[in-house]
């Protein structure tokens, strides 16, 4: 099988609440009760090998696998997958393949412990790669990022509830076409590339938010993905940039209310919204 053709392997259903109660004294000496956030380990097995233990919230364990799998490179097709079954009592996830992992001992020889909060993982086979993808120009208004952050506003409904979690979403013109949140940016941006490979969503002329900084691994997943803007409300690091002005990604970060910075693909912004200083003020401290 080389091909997707709406195709959709077998799979379990088996999300988690992504909070709970607990009580705390807060700082009357009072007692209340409040929500945190889950937090479970999942352990990932191809063929009943063993990949990697990812700590998520367990909401979207299925899409999570299948876009890990995508972005380290493991899986090529979504047809390369038979089934993507959860058991959370055994804290395991099997997925099974039609013939096994091609240059299994290759892709798996080499790893790294990334900057991600949750001890994110890159395998050598997703960086191989990564160097000879070039995304192509995509352009897109002030206007856009400015309606895109307002309308961002509205969701990260778990981290108002309980804190500890960072969200992304996947974004086309003015439109929030999905958003999740995990206890790592990188496993959100994973169920987001596992939603989009489920739901046969091109990256073309789509952007991908992020509550996390932007760094070196996240431009990696949005490559993988195809997705060649990336925005956020947090910083950037060096070789965020570097490896983002290699392959053709636009780095939008530190955005909060009208403002903005700009740190690769300058020119793919179309400036139709300057704000007034007066404004910019203003609105960076309600927001603050």
């Amino acid at each position: 099988m080389t091909q997707d053709n709406f195709y959709q392997p077998m799979m379990s259903q088996a999300g988690l609440k992504p909070t709970f109660s607990v009580l705390a004294l807060d700082e009357y000496g009072l007692t209340n009760e409040v929500h945190i956030a889950g937090e479970s380990p999942l352990t990932l097995f191809i063929d009943n090998k063993e990949v990697v233990t990812l700590m998520t919230l367990g909401i979207y364990p299925e899409a999570l696998t299948i876009g890990y799998l995508r972005n380290q490179r493991f899986i090529e097709y979504l047809t390369e997958i038979k089934s993507v079954c959860v058991n959370w009592d055994r804290e395991r996830v099997d997925v099974v393949t039609f013939k096994g992992i091609t240059e299994w001992d290759r892709k798996i020889s080499k790893r790294t412990i990334t900057t991600g909060c949750g001890q994110g993982t890159v395998f050598s086979c997703s960086v191989d790669k990564i160097y000879h993808v070039r995304l192509p120009e995509v352009q897109i208004k002030q206007s856009y990022i400015y309606a895109l952050l307002n309308a961002l506003n509205q969701y990260n409904e778990i981290y108002r509830q309980a804190g500890a979690v960072h969200g992304c979403a996947l974004c086309e013109g003015t439109e929030i076409l999905y958003f999740v949140e995990d206890v790592g940016r990188h496993n959100a941006a994973d169920t987001i590339a596992g939603q989009m490979w489920l739901n046969q969503w091109t990256g073309e002329n789509k952007v991908f938010y992020t509550t996390g900084r932007l760094t070196s691994e996240i431009v990696m997943k949005a490559a993988n993905m195809g997705i060649a803007i990336l925005l956020s409300r947090s910083g950037v690091t060096q070789m965020g940039i570097e490896l983002a002005e290699q392959i053709g990604v636009t780095m939008i970060a530190r955005a909060k209310g009208k403002h903005f910075l700009v740190y690769t693909g300058t020119k793919n912004i179309i400036f139709d919204a300057i704000p007034s200083m007066d404004t910019v003020k203003i609105l960076d401290k309600h927001y603050e």
